[in-house]
């Protein structure tokens, strides 16, 4: 018999190094997190650290090593568990030792758990009190996951002696390599859209097939924002025999770092395709992969394996924690930007974290300064962007681009450059410079923010976690670059890990402010604030097909506040706050008819 996980809700990765060592914080308590495993820099310091502080033998991997990207992410998850499996033996030894501990952890367990009642049954019994909660202990509990990511777009080419290497050796796969080579038995979150080319690579490791019992030991988790991606990514896995053990589904717009915002499609409306469609997934899936088994002469799979569904994004309260269960039936749901608050939990500086503390909901927006080119959220005030100021006032632009892990423009250098580097800011601006007096002020100014918006976010995400444990950096001076999710301007004190894991079921309330909007709510604010923006702030030339695009977003949104009207008005839920949702869903239906789209001049 497997065991289930303790808790339905989990960590999603943070930034680069937010979640670095999640699961040595929290694991033990069956709380499974994410961490981010594209920048081996940062796993190496971490491992020598860990190395020290629990006097372990593990041996520093040179940058000089052949295939060291791979190696280090191996290395460092091969620590990561031993570390958690020593410490959940003595926190299970612990616990059935000791009533208070015992009690304690009790208290962080769902309220529905049947593990929760075991133990409730067993702390008053009187003889061999010990030995019985020892052995339900073994039989019923496990750490939590100890699961990573791999954002796929983040596959630079690599270089030797200005020499290509082979595919084999791009960033995102390096870094597959090391996680499937590791001892791991967890999952592989993998984010931001397909990349065909790193998902056949999975081919190549036996450990992401099932086995003879159909067991799967790395399994693939996708980060998805809708379900045609989900069925067309799951089944171009499912052809190479690969199957898609859950289906992350994340807020387009009320998420942490970058947003991919949906074509309007809001996230209620996407949650009930799945429910109803899941289905459909799972037997496409499972047909094609049974073919593509049986032509490797793989061990088939008779019954389709299991696939869970969650969900993130914005989720604040115990209430629509609870409802995100019960309506939609996920399996767990992502609570990620508040425990950037719980510093058993993440980690994050001082500075950084009082930061998020004292920030408000204005304080809180969407970016530009992800290299990428995609919206990132992020808060006003960071250490970055105040040194980025102090550089810019001397007249100068741009990093000294160290990692060059998004060094992915071609367009000056076939090796890539990072739009953020200073190497690739200072050509952009003489350019720009060159044809200044072609524009006004205002588009120049503007123009000139493009380029230097950017931040290099390969140092601006770890900083943060080298600051927390002293450890040394090294290069010219970045500060911090932290993306929360919007949400987290509802979230204004540090809390401990068991306060957050009782808020998030229901018994305890951190949230200081009664006026915080429904997540659902807020998320259609969001994007009916995009919709707005992206038409004011238009510089292209107006197509039909962009005024289709716009119409076509404004008609998924309204028919997201009408499947909103009569999903509450049916929902047992949120009764106390109905007529301000209501009042909330017909506010935000106006503002939207309201906005003017620019026809095509005929």
């Amino acid at each position: 018999m497997t065991k289930k996980p303790l808790h339905n809700f989990h960590i999603p990765v943070m930034g680069l190094a937010y979640t670095i060592d999640s699961p040595i914080r929290v694991a033990q308590y069956g709380i499974s997190s994410v961490i981010s495993i594209i920048d081996d820099e940062i796993l190496e310091k971490m491992k020598n650290f860990y190395n020290k502080k629990f006097n372990l033998d593990y041996f520093g991997i040179s940058a000089k090593t052949e295939d060291y990207r791979a190696k280090r992410v191996t290395a460092y998850l091969d620590m990561v568990d031993d570390i958690v499996n020593e410490k959940f033996e003595s926190f299970k030894h612990e616990i059935s030792r000791n009533k208070e501990a015992l009690r304690d952890f009790m208290a962080m367990l769902p309220n529905t758990s049947d593990l929760k009642n075991g133990l409730q049954n067993l702390i008053s019994q009187k003889d061999n009190w010990s030995a019985n909660i020892k052995n339900f202990i073994e039989s019923n509990l496990k750490p939590g996951s100890i699961d990573v990511n791999i954002m796929t777009k983040v596959d630079k080419d690599n270089y030797q002696n200005n020499e290509q290497l082979p595919v084999m050796f791009n960033d995102a796969h390096a870094s597959l390599r090391g996680f499937a080579k590791s001892k791991l038995s967890s999952s592989m979150v993998l984010s931001a859209g397909m990349n065909p080319r790193l998902y056949s690579y999975m081919e190549e490791f036996d450990d992401f097939f099932p086995d003879e019992h159909g067991n799967i030991k790395k399994k693939i988790i996708l980060k998805v924002s809708d379900f045609r991606s989900a069925m067309i990514q799951g089944n171009f896995l499912a052809k190479k025999g690969l199957w898609v053990s859950e289906y992350r589904i994340e807020s387009g717009l009320n998420c942490g770092g970058h947003a991919f915002a949906t074509e309007g499609m809001l996230l209620g409306p996407i949650m009930e395709e799945f429910k109803q469609k899941k289905n459909d997934l799972i037997q496409s899936a499972h047909s094609l992969m049974t073919a593509a088994l049986e032509q490797k002469g793989k061990h088939v799979v008779s019954e389709p394996l299991e696939m869970k569904i969650t969900v993130q994004g914005g989720v604040g309260t115990a209430e629509e924690h609870e409802f995100l269960l019960a309506n939609y039936s996920v399996d767990s749901v992502g609570w990620g930007s508040p425990f950037l608050l719980v510093p058993e939990a993440t980690s994050v500086d001082t500075e950084t974290r009082n930061l998020l503390l004292r920030s408000k909901e204005q304080d809180f927006y969407l970016s530009n300064i992800s290299p990428l080119g995609v919206p990132f959220n992020t808060v006003k005030g960071t250490s970055n962007e105040r040194l980025k100021h102090e550089k810019e006032a001397k007249g100068k632009y741009g990093s000294s681009c160290p990692k060059k892990l998004l060094a992915l423009s071609k367009e000056f250098s076939p090796e890539g450059t990072c739009t953020a580097s200073r190497k690739y800011q200072d050509i952009k601006l003489k350019e720009l410079y060159n044809h200044k007096e072609t524009f006004t002020e205002k588009e120049f100014n503007k123009r000139k923010s493009e380029i230097t918006d950017k931040a290099c976010l390969c140092v601006g995400l770890v900083n943060a976690a080298y600051m927390e444990q002293n450890l040394e950096i090294k290069g010219e001076k970045q500060g911090v670059v932290i993306c929360p999710g919007p949400n987290i301007a509802f979230f204004d004190k540090e809390v401990s890990l068991s306060e957050m894991v009782q808020h998030i079921y229901g018994n305890a309330n951190i949230l200081s402010d009664s006026q915080r909007p429904n997540m659902f709510i807020n998320e259609l604010k969001m994007y009916v604030d995009y919709l707005r923006k992206e038409i004011t702030e238009s510089t292209i030339q107006i197509t039909h097909s962009q005024t289709k695009k716009w119409n076509a977003f404004r008609k998924n949104v309204l028919d997201g506040i009408e499947y909103y009207h009569e999903l509450f008005k049916a929902s047992s839920f949120f009764s106390n706050g109905l007529s301000t949702i209501n009042l909330q869903l017909q506010e935000y239906k106006l503002q939207l008819i309201a906005i003017e789209i620019p026809q095509v001049e005929k």
